[in-house]
């Protein structure tokens, strides 16, 4: 979804027009600060957190989320837990089944007196004001937009005239991604709240990553959400023209959500969703969590605005510093990955000096974007060349019995963003491998050092790159032409051309490839 919105509206205005204005953010409207609610120590949740985290010292607890009902259902039991404070942080927030189920929730948090507050990225919220202004006529909900367009009418016409007109601001988005509750608790990760992100989707589902966060990083994390809550891209809802919501709307949206509630209640859906919520009630003992010095990195807000833009408000070389220290293997995962020749060298370095590398990413027949599996198609021959492992998530990878990680299911495209150095480091985050992650969007994720995690996370890996789950890309001999290696009712099969997809597949993907559009991706 990520890819497939941004990058073609992007595409068809940088193809379209050069010229861009910058459009103020509404100065004129009086935005009122405000900070995070410090964690009380009578707090159901800050209590439990207090329990977990004794004996711990300066160490952060994770838990890694890396099944999808799972990380659904973490934010419900958070958000029904809550007393004080419940912060978002979101580049995605649909109001499909699993968003509606989550917002009546959060309705519910605000009606016991929990401080909502709600920072989207304006890019698909575009058109879409009518819930988002009712709820904020809550008087514990605020909804803030980030980056926003200023014409609200929905429509293609309307978005593509003001990304024609301000390009540049626009084309820049927030794809941050964080869940804290009461100061206590946090979920950082991959995911966006949708149906695709908690495989509730019909059609396709997202194999992503999430991990729920306690101990002296929610701090670190309770710093960035203010930061981008009080900057100057955040803007208040309530700063465009719209009608006060009323009682009557506020019932009416109560009603939707009780119905949707309803709706998914009859579903087998839910019945996943019942047999596992008894054991998120439950407290864990500190031994299931994985415990470890954190760092959680973030874009600065400012990074969206070109005329403030600058490298030390990045967080791409702090990730690039800590992959220098490697010193045996580093194993990526990334559904959008486009290293280009400076990241292919990086890596062809890395292997120079003896360090395992290897990379997850999507399939061509597995992506949701063909232009950037494209651009990633013309590095694949230098990276293998170097002795790189790449390998490709298949669209149907087989869901093991009695498998509950996401990351290898069926019906699938990659999502999660992770890394793993040596065997006690890794990183969980929202930051793609590609050129819009690294210069344009503002991203977020946390640095671990926990032998525990990173076992987790190359546990995983394995099970990802089982050969019955993904295609192993390789180098014809003496050529820069790849095929592609995997097992197939247990047979090994051997492909020329990217598996499972049409010729015309193939030639819409390799057309982009002659578009000055890399940089874009």
């Amino acid at each position: 979804m990520h890819a497939t919105w941004i990058r073609n509206c992007t595409l068809i205005a940088a193809l379209a027009l050069t010229a861009c204005t910058h459009s103020d953010l509404r100065p004129d409207y009086v935005r009122q600060p405000s900070a995070a609610i410090p964690a009380q120590a009578d707090d159901p949740l800050a209590a439990y957190a207090k329990r977990l985290t004794t004996g711990h010292g300066s160490d952060s607890g994770f838990r890694l989320l890396s099944d999808s009902v799972d990380a659904l259902l973490a934010r419900i039991a958070l958000a029904d837990r809550a007393t004080r404070s419940i912060d978002l942080q979101y580049y995605l927030f649909h109001s499909d089944a699993t968003g509606q189920l989550l917002a009546q929730h959060l309705l519910a948090a605000a009606d016991r007196g929990v401080r909502v507050r709600v920072l989207l990225d304006d890019l698909h919220k575009l058109g879409k004001d009518d819930v988002l202004r009712a709820l904020d006529g809550h008087p514990h909900i605020e909804i803030r937009l980030f980056n926003p367009f200023h014409d609200r009418s929905a429509g293609m016409w309307s978005m593509g005239k003001q990304f024609a007109g301000d390009f540049s601001r626009l084309n820049r988005r927030m794809h941050n991604k964080s869940f804290i509750v009461d100061g206590s608790y946090a979920v950082i990760g991959g995911r966006n709240i949708g149906d695709e992100y908690f495989d509730a989707s019909g059609t396709s589902n997202f194999r992503d990553l999430d991990v729920l966060a306690v101990g002296p990083v929610v701090t670190e994390i309770i710093q960035v959400f203010d930061s981008y809550w009080n900057s100057d891209p955040s803007v208040p809802i309530d700063a465009f023209e719209h009608e006060p919501t009323t009682p009557e709307q506020l019932v009416a949206i109560r009603q939707s959500l009780a119905d949707n509630a309803r709706e998914i209640g009859q579903t087998q859906y839910a019945e996943n969703v019942v047999t596992r919520i008894g054991d998120l009630k439950r407290e864990d003992p500190a031994t299931r969590w994985a415990w470890g010095e954190a760092e959680f990195l973030a874009d600065d807000p400012g990074k969206v605005d070109p005329e403030l833009d600058r490298r030390d408000l990045h967080i791409a070389p702090r990730i690039k510093q800590w992959l220098e220290s490697a010193q045996h293997r580093i194993l990526l995962v990334s559904p959008y990955f486009v290293p280009g020749d400076k990241g292919v060298a990086f890596l062809a370095q890395r292997r120079a000096d003896g360090v395992e590398v290897a990379v997850l990413t999507n399939s061509l027949a597995s992506t949701d974007a063909g232009n950037v599996y494209a651009a990633y198609a013309s590095y694949r021959p230098p990276l293998l060349a170097a002795g790189v492992d790449l390998y490709e998530l298949k669209p149907d990878a087989a869901h093991r019995e009695n498998e509950r990680h996401s990351i290898g299911s069926s019906s699938s495209s990659l999502h999660a963003k992770a890394m793993i150095v040596d065997d006690d480091h890794s990183f969980v985050g929202s930051m793609n491998l590609d050129p819009r992650s690294g210069n344009l969007n503002t991203e977020d994720g946390v640095i671990v050092t926990s032998p525990a995690l990173a076992k987790e996370l190359a546990d995983l890996f394995v099970l990802a790159t089982n050969p019955a789950v993904t295609y192993r890309v390789r180098l014809k001999e003496g050529t820069k032409t790849v095929y592609w290696e995997t097992m197939e009712n247990g047979e090994t099969v051997l492909y020329d051309n990217a598996p499972h997809t049409s010729g015309w597949r193939r030639f819409k993907a390799s057309m982009t490839r002659a578009l000055p559009i890399e940089g874009l991706l």
